[in-house]
């Protein structure tokens, strides 16, 4: 792999907040307990209830239809492949994102929606993470009194449900005191295992054990 392709590559990451670049020093992907995904969850736990709020009050029947659509295709889609390492599958996160975004979808306010989706792309790390050490969490549950609350036209208890399911996944990212720390960054980028890659050099250093970062 070309050192271009790596550096594109890195670069367009960073531009997601998925990870930082250091000047003279290279890239870093931000630890799992970074403070940036607490003030990521504590944005979204302000804005998406408020816009799940406006979603129910105005979504129609066909919008109705869409949420049971996408709730009924999260259940069916395998989290995990093995094919595809310890953490959750393409097919689920893509699936995850739609119910999501399909339950807010309603609202009629695009620049509402748009900023979901930054949030969404900054925080796809945080939940991978999370998933990871948290993995006795019931998160079935969780997606299907949220579609029930939404279904029903029960705004107060759909945003008090959002708020939890928001809350626990940042609760996990946290480090053993129980407290969001900055993150340990070094001249090179690495990935949750410690994987480096040095964008100066061409290198790229996998590991053994590796986790993913990606999907």
């Amino acid at each position: 792999m070309s050192l271009a392709v790596v550096r594109e590559a890195l670069v367009r990451v960073v531009g997601e907040g998925l990870a930082d670049r250091l000047p003279n020093r290279g890239f870093a992907v931000p630890s799992f307990s970074d403070h940036r995904w607490q003030e990521i969850a504590e944005a979204r736990r302000t804005v998406e209830p408020a816009i799940l709020r406006m979603s129910i009050e105005r979504g129609d029947v066909d919008w109705e239809a869409r949420v049971r659509a996408a709730h009924h295709r999260l259940v069916r889609t395998p989290a995990y492949a093995p094919e595809e390492g310890e953490h959750y599958s393409g097919a689920w996160a893509e699936a995850h994102r739609a119910f999501h975004r399909t339950l807010l979808e309603a609202c009629g306010n695009r620049a509402l929606l748009e900023t979901f989706d930054r949030l969404w792309t900054a925080s796809e790390l945080a939940r991978r993470w999370s998933a990871h050490r948290d993995p006795g969490r019931d998160g079935v549950e969780e997606h299907r009194r949220l579609e029930e609350a939404a279904l029903a036209r029960d705004a107060d208890t759909a945003a008090e449900v959002l708020v939890r399911h928001l809350t626990l996944t940042a609760a996990a990212l946290t480090d053993d005191s129980g407290r969001a720390v900055q993150s340990r960054r070094s001249g090179s980028a690495r990935g949750p295992e410690g994987d480096a890659c040095d964008v100066r050099s061409g290198q790229v250093d996998g590991g053994e054990g590796r986790r993913r970062a990606d999907g």
